[in-house]
């Protein structure tokens, strides 16, 4: 049977329910996040096990594990749904005022908080049926960035730590130290061997995670002692206020977190390569009409929030 045979025999509402199948391992679950009924799904699947010939869901105790195959199912579903979607989204000329469409960004808590605000705005007013869905980084997405980017439309993150994937450049920002406004032991300045004694608020703190201010100190010989680890950047003024800690974030954030954290913002006594946050995406969206708007408006709220920046 030719390819385009095998097709024209095939239900496209499978590729749906395969892909959230494959993800949710569970009947019950996928009907939930379909809005349809469980026998409905438990149909699609005994179809796609006759299709596959495998049974795609194997029970272990009380819960589902996928089979070899489904595994690699699993990595194909979600690009092969964004592509159909591409293909019947696509007009004569583009219009952002009339797509329907989820948008999923994996971006920090930092560039969330700063840049979400200019992002969000602009989509509503440029496209209200657009939703924008802030998923959170953590490392292995970063470690596994084509993979991460099968499934999401974007990923922010600064330069250093990606490489051979097309970027647009957001904004820049700089780094600055925390401390507790409290804190007695620390004047208009901090100095180098204040940031050698002192208690950390570190990012991650792992091989390949890690906040690039603090790698460069480490660089110049300063090893920070750390005593907190923490997955995003909002929680770090809260962990300095009140104690002898000291934090390294960016200023944008530091500006907006000071007063209600209660901490102050000083400069850093080293010399920090700024930050250049970028927009990463995957090749398969470069021809992409709803794509590239998108990333039209990332670099438009980028330019807003530098311009913010610059004046503020």
């Amino acid at each position: 049977m030719t390819a385009d045979r095998v097709l024209a025999n095939l239900d496209l509402n499978l590729l749906v329910s395969l892909d959230t199948l494959l993800r949710e391992r569970n009947v019950t679950r996928t009907a939930q996040a379909l809005g349809v009924s469980q026998p409905a799904v438990s149909a699609a699947l005994a179809r796609l096990r006759r299709h596959f010939g495998d049974p795609l869901l194997n029970r272990v105790g009380n819960r589902y594990e996928l089979t070899p195959l489904a595994a690699q199912l699993a990595v194909l579903t979600a690009p092969a749904l964004a592509g159909v979607r591409r293909v019947f989204d696509a007009t004569a000329e583009f219009d952002p005022s009339s797509l329907v469409r989820e948008f999923t960004v994996v971006t920090s808590d930092y560039a969330a908080t700063v840049l979400g605000p200019h992002v969000t705005r602009r989509l509503a007013e440029q496209a209200p049926g657009v939703r924008l869905h802030l998923r959170q980084t953590s490392p292995e997405a970063v470690d596994h960035a084509p993979d991460t980017l099968r499934t999401a439309d974007g990923l922010i993150i600064p330069h250093g730590f990606l490489t051979g994937l097309p970027h647009l450049d957001l904004y820049t920002d700089h780094w600055v130290c925390i401390v507790s406004a409290g804190n007695p032991d620390v004047g208009d300045a901090l100095t180098l061997r204040q940031l050698g004694e002192m208690g950390w608020v570190v990012l991650f703190n792992g091989p390949t995670a890690f906040a690039p201010a603090a790698r460069q100190l480490s660089m110049i010989g300063v090893e920070p002692r750390v005593e907190v680890v923490v997955d995003g950047f909002l929680p770090m003024p809260f962990l300095v206020a009140g104690t002898n800690r000291v934090a390294l974030i960016q200023q944008q954030l530091a500006r907006r977190l000071a007063e209600p954290a209660g901490v102050r913002v000083l400069p850093c006594p080293f010399e920090v390569v700024p930050l250049t946050e970028a927009l990463w995406w995957h090749p398969m969206y470069r021809n992409d009409p709803a794509h590239a708007w998108l990333r039209s408006v990332f670099a438009a709220a980028g330019a807003e929030l530098g311009g913010a920046h610059q004046s503020g």
